[in-house]
């Protein structure tokens, strides 16, 4: 399980978890482009100018009080500025400005927490979203993405469940729960979520990696080999997925494709411990 895992955390470092809370809104605008009140006050924020992003969407807000998105933003600049009672001052004003029974000011307050490192009370408010809107997926998609960012796959592996009951089919939600069903042992169930991943979205290739991951949970290095050599068909320069796939190849006994391609591996620049633990595997009688 450890082996697998390994090949999992390499392979979606940055891709299983990417959305940063600030970054979402933080796209660099185009230098011809006159920069507005929500585009001056993300350039504040990439310069660690918290105050004067403050000053801006307030300033911005005392004249447009229904623009979600500045305010949205101000919520989560307050957090960065360590003042969560005032960024659940903005989260009531935002839930004003928003079709009743809205979840979104418990996500973004659950944000600010998270922010503010408050895993805690975030994991409840984002609770407190799918409570409030109990057909949207929401709030549990969101709540079981971030605790299994976290590493609490326990706590994630419900809340994903839930999304999906709910109408959640997008690829980052089933492949979050796909590898919380592998943590929990749920092989089976894993399997399936990563198959209709695949399904719903064929360039889906965390998937195909998460198939990988069951196989060689399972010990079937067979059926690991042929996703791995998909994996490698579609990123021939990834050094992870040249890893998975001698792995594959050696507990299959076919030793020198199992050398190649670990040469390989380290060509493309595979982290050399990780190329010497395995060739240490692969030269064992």
């Amino acid at each position: 399980m450890s082996f697998a895992c390994g090949f999992t955390r390499m392979f979606v470092r940055g891709v299983f978890w990417q959305a940063a809370l600030v970054a979402s809104f933080l796209a660099l605008a185009p230098a011809c482009v006159t920069l507005g009140p929500v585009e001056r006050a993300e350039a504040h924020v990439r310069r660690n100018e918290n105050d004067k992003a403050i000053a801006t969407l307030r300033a911005h807000l005392d004249a447009h009080p229904d623009d979600v998105t500045a305010r949205s933003l101000l919520v989560r600049v307050y957090a960065l500025a360590s003042r969560p009672d005032l960024a659940k001052a903005e989260c009531d004003a935002l839930a004003k400005h928003l079709p009743p029974g809205s979840p979104r000011p418990a996500i973004e307050m659950g944000h600010a927490y998270e922010l503010g490192h408050d895993y805690e009370k975030a994991i409840a408010a984002y609770d407190e979203a799918a409570a409030i809107a109990p057909t949207s997926p929401d709030g549990p998609r969101i709540g079981g993405l971030r605790t299994a960012r976290w590493g609490e796959v326990e706590l994630a592996l419900p809340r994903l469940e839930e999304a999906v009951r709910r109408g959640a089919t997008d690829a980052e939600t089933l492949h979050a729960l796909g590898l919380a069903r592998v943590h929990a042992g749920k092989l089976e169930e894993a399997e399936a979520t990563y198959r209709l991943a695949l399904r719903l979205h064929p360039d889906a290739l965390d998937s195909v990696l998460g198939l990988a991951t069951v196989a060689l949970v399972r010990k079937d290095y067979r059926a690991a080999l042929e996703a791995y050599d998909r994996l490698v068909l579609a990123r021939p320069g990834s050094p992870q997925a040249s890893l998975g796939r001698s792995f594959a190849l050696a507990k299959l006994g076919r030793r020198e494709e199992a050398r190649r391609e670990l040469d390989r591996a380290a060509s493309l620049g595979a982290p050399p411990a990780n190329v010497a633990k395995q060739r240490a595997l692969v030269d064992s009688p």
